[in-house]
């Protein structure tokens, strides 16, 4: 008995190694993408790319996604058990959680369609900012890649979807941090 719970948990590993280089692909090539297009500075949704109206519509979508993901994570801990609030959970609960994540989604797309596009990856360690915010989001993208995939594979362990659903949630909030925030109080960090 105990054999055939070694085998199995093994026969899981794969999977979650197969959603991790999958989200590791996906960054490297949204990455790759942005690294090497050239920035087209053209406008988009009408807005001019370096405009305050452009900034403003990606920083409150920014924002948008961050409650949205705000609403993720504690619906998650819901349904893991590791928050007791509501007592009983309500049926609804697993659809909430899947509908904040398609939303999560689709509000991140047209920001990072236009970081992409209009304005590049922000490559030169010395500006701290931006580049971080340029990694981060090349990571988002993988980390949303595995997650996705840890949800919709049969054989993935039980620590790789919190792990991937972690991580996505993390990039997301730095991303946050490094642009709707930074936006409303003027932050930087150094550089």
């Amino acid at each position: 008995m105990e054999v055939a719970a070694r085998t199995d948990a093994r026969a899981r590993i794969p999977a979650a190694l197969i959603a991790a280089i999958s989200g590791a692909l996906v960054s490297i090539l949204v990455g790759t993408y942005a690294r090497t297009h050239d920035r087209t500075n053209r406008p988009l949704f009408g807005f001019d790319p370096n405009s305050r109206q452009m900034i403003t519509f990606k920083v409150w979508f920014a924002a948008l996604a961050g409650v949205f993901a705000l609403v993720q994570l504690l619906t998650a801990l819901r349904m893991y058990g590791k928050v007791r609030i509501p007592k009983v959970a309500p049926s609804w609960l697993g659809s909430l959680h899947r509908l904040t994540g398609t939303l999560t989604f689709l509000t991140v797309l047209p920001v990072a369609y236009h970081c992409l596009w209009a304005l590049g990856f922000e490559g030169r360690a010395s500006h701290t900012r931006p580049f971080v915010h340029s990694i981060v989001g090349c990571f988002f993208f993988g980390a949303f890649t595995a997650k996705v995939m840890a949800v919709r594979m049969r054989r993935t362990p039980g620590w790789a979807l919190p792990l991937f659903g972690g991580l996505t949630f993390v990039a997301l909030t730095v991303l946050f941090l490094t642009s709707s925030l930074w936006f409303w109080t003027d932050f930087s960090i150094v550089g």
